[in-house]
């Protein structure tokens, strides 16, 4: 089974994004905060990372980079608003992130995110990048 983590603040539409996603066989870990998300991700492998682009914290290729320290190859995508412009888009995917609009079908997102062939645990030496991030 696919295993998702879902970063987002908004509690009622991460737990109908995560019950859509059982539905279609797809275990969902959800956070509500970058850090929260953070430390999921040291504990176990995720295939797959979603986050709502109001809690990145971190310049784009800062957050690449965490994201790459504590799971390489892991496919990030950015959920953003409806009406995010194309600059704000594209900037996104320059940098490496998948980028998919609120509200949206978990059809359309699964079909969307890149399933690596195994997923990827954090790389030594990063706990200590974490706590400085998130204390």
């Amino acid at each position: 089974m696919m295993r998702v983590l879902l970063i987002d603040g908004n509690r009622a539409f991460a737990q109908s994004v995560a019950m859509s996603c059982v539905a279609d066989g797809i275990a969902v870990r959800l956070a509500e905060t970058l850090c929260e998300g953070v430390r999921y991700m040291m504990e176990g492998p995720v295939a797959v990372v979603l986050i709502d682009s109001a809690l990145m914290r971190l310049s784009s290729h800062d957050q690449v980079r965490l994201f790459d320290a504590v799971a390489p190859g892991v496919p990030v995508t950015v959920l953003v608003p409806e009406g995010t412009t194309v600059e704000e888009t594209v900037k996104l995917q320059v940098q490496g992130f998948q980028v998919v609009a609120k509200p949206f079908e978990v059809r359309d997102l699964v079909a969307k995110v890149e399933r690596p062939a195994r997923p990827s645990r954090a790389r030594p030496g990063v706990t200590a990048q974490v706590e400085a991030l998130c204390g």
